[in-house]
């Protein structure tokens, strides 16, 4: 069974903006925290952002004041607001639940390059 659909993704020039999608199951939605990853080439999978079911946030330091992670909890849907982007941007983006054994939806390409 497929429990996140990422979406959103694409090619954005440096400074530009894109807003990430991830679609979620009911029950994952409601009960656990939530994780924005990427994966660059080369490069081993990274947690950029996090948010609790009561909306805390976390950020790492390379996106915080530039990322900003939300919950659409009417269509149970974790966004990722991401501006003033950078070619170190460039990734696969993908969410799950952090530290867990859930597998890995498909993913969503970032390109930021002029």
């Amino acid at each position: 069974q497929v429990q996140f659909v990422e979406s959103g993704g694409g090619l954005v020039q440096p400074g530009g903006s894109l807003r990430l999608s991830c679609a979620v199951s009911r029950t994952i939605f409601n009960f656990y925290v939530m994780g924005w990853y990427r994966q660059a080439p080369g490069r081993e999978r990274e947690l950029v952002a996090r948010i609790t079911t009561g909306d805390n946030t976390n950020y790492t330091d390379s996106v915080k004041g530039r990322f900003t992670i939300s919950r659409d909890k009417a269509k149970n849907t974790v966004l990722l607001q991401m501006n003033s982007l950078k070619p170190e941007d460039t990734a696969v983006y993908y969410c799950n639940v952090p530290r867990s054994s859930r597998p890995w939806g498909q993913g969503t390409q970032v390109t930021v390059s002029s």
